[in-house]
């Protein structure tokens, strides 16, 4: 049985890491992040984030819940040295691990295969249906996933699509303008009625509204709170970060930022 450990994230001590390259121009390397996370938890949304967030912004156009499902089986490995390659301008990406490998890669995509124990349950479903929702969503956005086995060990998944992502807003239309007003001042000196305030949907306010209740959110406990789909409860929370109301912390969660707080209590006067 895997016992995780729970650390205190630092660059020198951190209980579980992964690295992300990213491919651009051909004949330069690539550039290189480390990911870590304390626990499975935190490592698997930090990292899924993190490739999403990346692949997305090169015009990649393969789902977020694609990515973490996939991501989510590294628990298999261990997270054994975790190495996710993002190529093609975010078209195609490649995870790798050293952990014991798959051998039978066709019954891995298959629902009701599982290995996983009860340790590994804590932190994902563990019912065998992660890989085979990863394929039916990839299907659906003209994507495709292949299992290969690692070099000396281990697996590696890639992810391929051809087509690269419509230009969409950061922000986009509910039942009501989400909009967010601009520029905004965010000078300490002002009082935050002499601040513009950002124009926000009912989802938007209720998404603040969870982060003030419990501190840090990620985008799990945001779908399952407001019964919406994981990409858009991520696409929410990216979308207020880079309005100012929401910061991402170290464990990959997001907390209300100073301006957040206010917002929150201009809510409610």
């Amino acid at each position: 049985m895997i016992d995780y450990p729970h650390k205190h994230l630092s660059d020198d001590s951190v209980a579980l890491q992964g690295l992300v390259a990213v491919y651009g121009s051909v004949g330069s390397g690539p550039t290189i992040e480390k990911i870590g996370g304390r626990n499975p938890s935190s490592f698997i949304e930090t990292l899924s984030s993190a490739v999403y967030s990346t692949a997305r912004n090169l015009g990649g156009p393969i789902p977020y819940i694609a990515i973490r499902e996939v991501v989510e089986n590294l628990i298999h490995a261990n997270f054994a040295e975790v190495v996710v390659s993002i190529l093609d301008a975010g078209c195609t990406l490649r995870i790798a691990d050293q952990g014991p490998g798959i051998d039978n890669k066709e019954k891995a995509v298959a629902p009701g295969y599982t290995t996983a124990t009860k340790t590994m349950k804590q932190y994902i479903r563990g019912v065998g249906c992660g890989l085979s929702l990863a394929v039916d969503l990839l299907a659906q956005k003209q994507c495709r996933l292949q299992i290969d086995d690692n070099l000396t060990g281990g697996t590696v998944v890639t992810i391929y699509s051809s087509q690269p992502t419509a230009e969409v807003p950061l922000i986009k239309a509910d039942s009501e303008p989400v909009l967010l007003s601009t520029p905004m001042d965010l000078g300490s000196k002002l009082s935050y009625d002499q601040k513009t305030v950002p124009k926000l949907s009912t989802r938007y306010k209720r998404v603040l509204s969870l982060v003030f209740e419990f501190g840090e959110v990620g985008p799990t406990l945001i779908s399952r709170e407001l019964s919406i789909g994981l990409s858009t409860a991520y696409r929410d929370l990216s979308s207020l970060e880079q309005a100012g109301l929401l910061t991402t912390k170290e464990n990959g969660k997001r907390a209300l930022t100073d301006l957040g707080l206010n917002y929150i209590n201009h809510l409610f006067t």
